[in-house]
């Protein structure tokens, strides 16, 4: 898919937070590499080297188009284009983070033990991922789809929601981890300016879809996802609109040998 940054940090502040609130919860002292697995521009990728300074730090992304804004803003780190998916560490990292990305591949079963595997013994896997599909902001996208001559290019696109329930990733790795705390948050996202959630997933998850069509299907689609959109979330009194937004969170410490 065709990233737009500018779209994306339409809400960087929005964005920002989870990230933050997930590094708060690693309770790694000195580690050696940190790496920003589907690091996108690289904002965070930068905090994690201010908060790890002696640590080699960076990034790796699928998206040439983020990957460029992030070696434009931040070109004392180090940035990787690689498939998130198959990527592999060598040597192993010291804490591994991945901050709204891992949602975007599928086979969550192999995915996440393979990820574990990249972190070294005593190392920490620390993920957020939306949780939110079943909201309207996401689930719109399925009824706009259906209500068009978009259809047979929009329709077989749909597929399950890409993140499980919290159980199930701890059933994955429990048997790998030494500790493991995993744990959900709802945000209620106050945004300015008009339909902002449909302004929100146009930078994410509305974009694979437009991408798939050309005009004026396109335009057509978007115009009754924004709709059914701005329907669900109309703004209140003061103008402002309030989104709320749930996401999962987890943060695993690799066991060590013989332990």
């Amino acid at each position: 898919m065709a990233w737009d940054p500018a779209q994306y940090l339409k809400f960087a502040d929005h964005r920002l937070r989870p990230a933050l609130d997930l590094l708060a919860r690693i309770d790694a002292a000195t580690p050696r590499r940190v790496v920003d697995l589907g690091c996108g521009t690289g904002n965070v990728t930068a905090i994690l080297a201010q908060r790890w300074p002696a640590a080699t730090v960076g990034g790796v992304d699928a998206s040439e188009t983020m990957l460029a804004r992030a070696r434009e803003e931040h070109p004392a780190l180090s940035f990787v284009a690689a498939d998130v998916a198959t990527w592999a560490a060598d040597p192993a990292v010291d804490v591994l983070y991945s901050n709204a990305a891992l949602h975007w591949l599928g086979d969550h079963d192999s995915l996440f033990p393979h990820l574990f595997r990249q972190v070294a013994p005593g190392g920490w896997l620390a993920v957020q991922m939306p949780r939110n599909f079943g909201a309207p902001s996401h689930t719109a996208v399925a009824d706009a789809a259906r209500d068009g001559p978009w259809a047979d290019r929009i329709v077989p696109m749909l597929a399950p929601p890409p993140v499980d329930a919290p159980g199930v990733y701890a059933a994955r790795l429990a048997p790998l981890a030494s500790s493991l705390d995993i744990w959900e948050t709802e945000y209620l996202q106050i945004l300015d300016g008009e339909n902002p959630v449909a302004e929100w997933t146009k930078g994410t998850w509305l974009r694979p879809f437009l991408d798939a069509l050309e005009e004026p299907d396109r335009s057509g689609f978007e115009a009754a996802y924004r709709a059914r959109v701005a329907a669900a979330y109309p703004p209140g009194p003061d103008g402002r609109t309030a989104f709320p937004f749930r996401r999962l969170f987890l943060v695993a410490r690799r066991a060590q040998p013989g332990a």
